[in-house]
């Protein structure tokens, strides 16, 4: 466990909660998705420790340990925070793991600093290209008066909301996937969220277009999705992200929901592992 200050944006000093979990194997650095924290990736840190990776999580600004200023919530500065991560404890050769929100960094990270550092990334129920349904976006799963309820029901009851959330994040089919122990582990994170902080990050991944930044995607790239994602749905996101990005892999986990990671995780983890070691 340590803390990385990052010193850019109008608060200068931003400490982000980081554990590492250090050793000479080649970094694996996980990016949870929203409204969670690092601990979200519980299931898989012990899997990449096993097999030998340097496994890096954090906590992005504003949500579970880290410092939780009122501003700094747009990709550009949450990229700029990963960069500071990567820089600090001098990574090198890394793998991107971007998950829902976190894949937004992961796109934007290309266009702000190419390929310096990485090796391979991960889009894991990622919201790129672009959530959004505009006129030159048909295809964007998030219709704008759903993020607008989405956004009204989060600032007037964050308890109700949560709950809700997290049913969906883990459901195939209207049906619960993951156990109800897991469920309210999750909820748990969604309760460290500052509330500004969930609230200008859910307008930054739903309306942030990264259709620009997936082509310079220049690394081997795995796409890895669930088939019944109801949150972040695989046609509108995952399939487009694919065809974006020349060369990439693509893997659907029969019955994954939004939570793929926690609800099928031996099958998650070993699609990574493979490509890890390509």
């Amino acid at each position: 466990m340590t803390e990385i200050t990052a010193h850019h944006g109008i608060f200068k000093n931003t400490d982000l909660h980081v554990d590492d979990t250090g050793g000479p194997g080649r970094p694996v650095v996980l990016i949870h998705g929203w409204p969670l924290s690092g601990q979200a990736w519980s299931l898989q840190v012990p899997a990449l420790q096993a097999a030998g990776y340097r496994v890096v999580t954090y906590d992005r600004r504003g949500f579970g340990r880290s410092d939780k200023p009122s501003t700094g919530y747009t990709y550009d500065t949450l990229t700029d925070d990963l960069r500071t991560l990567l820089t600090e404890l001098d990574l090198q050769d890394v793998t991107l793991v971007g998950f829902s929100m976190g894949g937004g960094e992961v796109a934007r990270y290309f266009s702000r600093y190419g390929a310096e550092r990485l090796h391979s990334v991960v889009f894991a129920s990622a919201v790129p290209p672009y959530l959004e349904k505009t006129g030159d976006n048909p295809d964007g799963p998030l219709e704008r008066s759903q993020a607008a309820e989405m956004t009204a029901q989060l600032t007037a009851d964050q308890d109700a909301f949560y709950d809700d959330f997290t049913r969906q994040f883990f459901s195939a089919d209207g049906v619960l996937a993951v156990t109800e122990e897991q469920r309210q582990e999750a909820l748990a994170l969604c309760h460290q969220a500052d509330k500004k902080a969930a609230l200008a990050c859910m307008a930054a991944f739903g309306t942030t277009d990264f259709r620009d930044d997936l082509p310079k995607v220049s690394v081997p790239t795995l796409v890895l999705h669930g088939d019944k994602d109801a949150t972040v749905p695989f046609e509108g996101s995952g399939r487009r992200t694919h065809e974006a990005i020349p060369g990439s892999r693509v893997h659907l986990v029969a019955g994954g929901p939004h939570g793929v990671n926690t609800s099928h995780p031996d099958e998650w983890n070993r699609v990574l592992l493979e490509f890890l070691a390509v």
